[in-house]
């Protein structure tokens, strides 16, 4: 199997193959991370953003220096084009309401139960939004993608201990958001 650096010098040369299995390993992480910046709600959207990313890697791809690894590269490509479209549409509210609620069926716990937690959910996403943009970022990286403080750091452009302090500083605010609205952090 060939590394990443190896599959970007034969794309680089024109290998269509190559860049193919850059995009092959690379969809599944660039649309999640594009999904945990815009929300799950906007799927469709960041569909979009995964393409136009994938866009600008193969139009992009001869300057790429190798200064830094691909996967951050093509990670702050993705973080920039996600970020960009969340800012120029400001984002709208997602089309579904409360009755969702109400007409979904489960086999696990009781209305009140789901209600209890989609009400949680949404105190979360709604906390985490009024965050600053670095500090969201961080904490989707982190705990939704699985991403290391390395791949944080890098993938925001900082150095490992600011990203340990975006996280550290993010939790923090998240847990005073919470416990005003009366959630247990617990």
């Amino acid at each position: 199997m060939e590394s990443d650096s190896q599959l970007v010098v034969r794309a680089q040369s024109g290998d269509q193959q190559a860049f193919a299995e850059l995009v092959r390993r690379y969809s599944a992480l660039v649309f999640r991370l594009a999904v945990s910046i815009l929300g799950r709600e906007f799927i469709p959207e960041a569909e979009d953003v995964a393409q136009e990313v994938f866009l600008k890697v193969h139009h992009a791809i001869e300057s790429f220096r190798g200064e830094a690894e691909f996967s951050s590269w093509i990670y702050r490509i993705t973080f920039n084009q996600a970020v960009n479209l969340k800012a120029r549409v400001r984002f709208r509210s997602p089309h579904a309401d409360e009755t969702v609620l109400y007409r979904t069926v489960s086999p696990g716990p009781g209305p009140y139960r789901q209600a209890e937690t989609a009400q949680r959910d949404q105190a979360v996403a709604e906390c985490i939004k009024s965050l600053p943009e670095v500090y969201q970022s961080a904490l989707r990286l982190y705990y939704w993608l699985g991403a290391g403080v390395g791949e944080v750091a890098e993938s925001l452009g900082v150095p490992e201990n600011t990203a340990k302090s975006y996280l550290h500083r993010a939790r923090q605010l998240l847990h005073g958001m919470l416990k005003e609205r009366g959630y247990s952090c617990d």
